[in-house]
């Protein structure tokens, strides 16, 4: 397997394009099969998960069209007729996202088989919540060797739905469940992600009526037939983060070009108690910091509160700073496996249950360390990029899930950074 080796101890400075968002691609690719029309799709980024859910929409019967655009690709998607409505173990397994053809399928054929998802190993993150309110809608579920089967023969129907617990996944299936059902859906304590108002967005964009997104109360009313649509997916909010701790963490300055300054709210407010100076126009932000790394104290909670795909970034940011800082992990339950891999590299952490203490060292090491999952495998590059000596990550297959061109971009602004062929 490829690792990335890095030499750190250099100041970053440079521009980066943000790409186009993947948690707002895998969804609005999925809804694609709530019509036979023509779907154009623009600034869609080159990753695994993209390509996964594109090789499980072709399985299904999709016609693709995939191009060279500008800030990313332009996919054309075709779903005519659906040949199979299976989704089978071997895909579903690469990726969590894929239940999300469940609700797509259901609505769309009105029968759908889904394995079990796979993906990855941060916490159980059941699929309770997606199965209970597809009954309310009038879906019935059974489990047979591993996959979820739900049917509606006769059609879903639109229903009062009142979530348990915010959950963006479960959000984004009832939404493109509710697309064709028999009247009107509400989602009470949906979720409020961005990437949840693209969906919306994306499925209006077709003739959908959908209202509400971005607040917790969601409403879909139903209709029978959707049109065609040319849609572009919005900029990476957490490829933006991530880049702008990788100016902090170096003490260097980077300009994030098509960052959406709104969508960053939380975590640029904890920057700036940290003391990394943050200077925003339009669609980009300039990201420097000159002085000593000031302890903070963070929880993560569902959007607008810090999103937990910043949680290891900020940790390994934190690990440098002047004093102690405590990290909270609220929204899945095994998401500090990359404290082992930070300590390697001579971070000071100590986890107690759901809350990490970090005691700020004066330097970082390089060591051979491993990815565990997509944001602690970037946390380790952040890390490597602010500490001595050389770092040598593996499994690094986690890092193409989720950030397209990552060594180009950061060889770019200066670092010392490099993909090699593993032994």
């Amino acid at each position: 397997m490829d690792q990335i080796k890095i030499r750190g101890g250099e100041k970053l400075n440079g521009t980066i394009e943000i790409s186009g968002s993947k948690n707002a691609a895998l969804p609005i690719i999925v809804a694609s099969l709530l019509t036979h029309k023509k779907v154009i799709i623009r600034r869609v980024p080159d990753l695994a998960d993209v390509r996964t859910i594109l090789e499980l929409l072709t399985f299904f019967g999709a016609k693709l069209n995939i191009q060279s655009g500008i800030g990313g690709k332009v996919i054309e998607i075709r779903n005519e007729r659906i040949i199979n409505n299976k989704a089978p173990y071997e895909l579903v397994r690469k990726m969590r996202a894929s239940v999300l053809v469940l609700g797509a399928l259901l609505a769309r054929c009105g029968e759908a088989m889904v394995s079990l998802p796979g993906g990855c190993a941060i916490g159980t993150r059941p699929i309770d919540i997606h199965l209970k309110a597809l009954e309310k809608l009038g879906a019935k579920i059974s489990l047979e060797d591993g996959y979820v089967k739900a049917e509606a023969p006769k059609g879903l129907t639109g229903s009062v739905i009142n979530m348990p617990k915010v959950s963006v996944g479960a959000t984004e299936n009832l939404m493109m469940a509710a697309v064709h059902a028999k009247g009107e859906t509400v989602l009470h304590n949906a979720a409020k992600e961005p990437e949840i108002f693209e969906l919306g967005c994306f499925l209006n964009s077709m003739g959908s009526r959908v209202s509400g997104m971005g607040t917790d109360k969601i409403i879909i009313n139903g209709i029978k037939e959707l049109s065609e649509t040319d849609f572009t997916v919005v900029n990476d909010r957490i490829e933006a983060g991530t880049y702008a701790i990788a100016a902090a963490i170096t003490g260097g300055k980077i300009r994030l070009e098509g960052v959406n300054i709104e969508h960053l709210g939380s975590l640029f407010n904890i920057l700036s108690k940290t003391g990394v100076s943050i200077i925003k126009d339009n669609s980009s932000v300039l990201i420097s910091r000159d002085r000593s790394i000031l302890p903070v104290d963070i929880i993560t909670e569902p959007y607008p509160g810090f999103p937990t795909d910043m949680q290891a970034q900020m940790m390994a940011f934190l690990s440098l700073g002047e004093g102690t800082s405590k990290i909270t992990e609220n929204i899945f339950e095994n998401r500090f496996m990359h404290i082992p891999e930070l300590t390697r590299m001579g971070a000071d952490i100590t986890q107690v249950g759901s809350t990490a203490t970090v005691n700020g060292v004066r330097k970082l090491k390089g060591a051979p360390v491993m990815a565990t999952d997509l944001r602690a495998s970037v946390s380790l590059v952040l890390a490597g990029l602010a500490a001595h000596g050389e770092t040598v990550i593996s499994r690094i297959y986690h890092l193409d899930r989720g950030y397209e061109n990552l060594v180009f971009k950061l060889t770019n602004c200066g670092a010392d950074i490099k993909r090699v062929a593993g032994v």
